[in-house]
């Protein structure tokens, strides 16, 4: 019988010597070197975090509170930076979003014709 998990840890390790993998994990390294991106990012992960753990509570988001959002989310992309490691993060996100569908192919497959 086949181990998935073998298999998987394989994908895992491959996963990290992607240039995606390796292009984000510089660009993070270049934020934490930078004080002033790094605060300007901290800032902006918080208040993404907190109206995260809003609505899965399903707590009502003030309009002031998603304008804060907006606000420092335009003034986070604008540091060049931050924008540089976020355009890495989406091309990583972008593989990982063809690896699952690869990986669930098979059972859609199953699910067709029902």
């Amino acid at each position: 019988m086949i181990n998935i998990y073998d298999d998987i840890n394989k994908l895992e390790a491959s996963l990290r010597q992607t240039d995606q993998f390796a292009n984000v994990k510089d660009a993070i390294e270049s934020v934490k070197a930078d004080p002033e991106a790094l605060a300007l990012f901290q800032s902006f992960r918080k208040i993404q975090l907190s109206l995260q753990e809003k609505q899965m509570q399903g707590e009502e988001i003030s309009g002031e509170e998603i304008e804060y959002a907006q606000k420092t989310a335009q003034l986070a992309q604008t540091n060049e930076k931050i924008f540089h490691m976020l355009q890495a993060e989406m091309a990583l996100s972008q593989m990982i979003e063809e690896i699952n569908r690869v990986l669930l192919k098979p059972v859609q497959e199953m699910y067709e014709g029902i």
